[in-house]
């Protein structure tokens, strides 16, 4: 399994195949904490090679620096299988998240793991906000 697509944006979205992604970013400024970011999106594009053909495990873990959870764990299950022409099958998936909670300032990190094993992290840092940024 190859991750061509892990990112942490405004939006996505999946048309047809062609997954679509707006206003990638890995920082949130906040006036003060606990802060709330009222909607993003985690965008994932996951290619399966022909002999991994199946049923596979996705969840998105959001952890502070402190190793606790942010939110529940985000899980689902995707079957894989590709045409007997194909060498590969690919999957998009696009998890859209609304009033996330972050108590404090610092870095948090973004989890992909697949089939029980992580696969993927991203950095995702709160910071307090100066008049020039925001």
């Amino acid at each position: 399994m190859n991750v061509e697509i892990f990112a942490l944006c405004d939006a996505a979205n999946d048309s047809h195949g062609k997954l679509n992604l707006l206003g990638a970013f890995d920082t949130v400024w906040a006036a003060a904490v606990p802060a709330m970011h009222a909607a993003c999106a985690v965008a994932l594009r996951l290619r399966f090679d022909h002999n991994e053909q199946g049923d596979h495990t996705v969840a998105i873990h959001l952890i502070d620096d402190d190793g606790q959870m942010v939110i529940p764990p985000l899980q689902g299950a995707i079957h894989v299988n590709p045409t007997a022409e194909d060498s590969s099958a690919v999957t998009n998936f696009v998890l859209n998240l609304h009033g996330v909670h972050l108590p404090h300032f610092g870095e948090y990190s973004i989890n992909l793991i697949v089939d029980g094993e992580e696969s993927a992290c991203l950095p995702l840092f709160v910071r307090a906000a100066r008049p020039n940024n925001g």
